[in-house]
């Protein structure tokens, strides 16, 4: 299913741990890396699209991620010739995407790269958020920049697990502390 334009429509999914950093893909006998990602059948959601794609690709389920945020608009690329069937040349473009950013609530032993009957990935790594920018390949290094930028506004301090215990310390710390005194003059301002 192509758009008008020859793009299809897709989702790219950044999964990150509690150290927020990315799931990493090796594609099955190939030498490439890359982020999950997988076309949007007819009839289906982008969200619906990301978790078959999930599951399919990673062996993750719902349960085992929390959605944090999502790209607001379809994020493109151009495939090169040489990648596309002769066949469907001259009408296929590339792909638009939208992207999530999911947090693995789940173990590291609960991916299964052999979920599906057609594995896409046959072995992965966690990687500092910004490291896939330096490493994927050329024409999706654009969409990648694109992609990882827009959704590290969703990445904050409270979403690391240490966040929660700093915040009671901070909570303790300032109720053991002596409210600070004010002037007249500060009072008047």
């Amino acid at each position: 299913m192509l758009d008008r334009e020859g793009f299809r429509p897709n989702v790219g999914i950044i999964l990150l741990n509690a150290n927020n950093q990315v799931w990493w893909g090796k594609r099955v006998r190939e030498h490439s890396w890359q982020f999950p990602q997988g076309g949007i059948k007819y009839g289906e959601s982008p969200e619906q699209a990301m978790f078959r794609e999930l599951e399919e690709e990673t062996g993750l389920l719902p349960e085992h991620v929390k959605i944090i945020g999502r790209t607001r608009d379809w994020l493109r690329y151009e495939v090169p010739d040489h990648f596309i069937k002769r066949e469907i040349r001259g009408h296929y473009r590339g792909q638009k995407q939208i992207w999530f950013l999911l947090r693995m609530v789940g173990r590291d032993c609960d991916v299964n790269l052999r979920a599906s009957n057609h594995p896409e990935f046959d072995a992965w790594r966690w990687h500092e958020y910004w490291v896939p920018l330096d490493v994927v390949i050329e024409f999706k290094r654009g969409v990648y920049q694109l992609a990882l930028q827009e959704l590290s506004r969703f990445i904050h301090r409270q979403d690391h697990p240490g966040a929660q215990r700093n915040r009671r310390n901070q909570h303790k710390a300032a109720a053991k502390s002596p409210a600070p005194q004010t002037t007249e003059s500060e009072q008047t301002k």
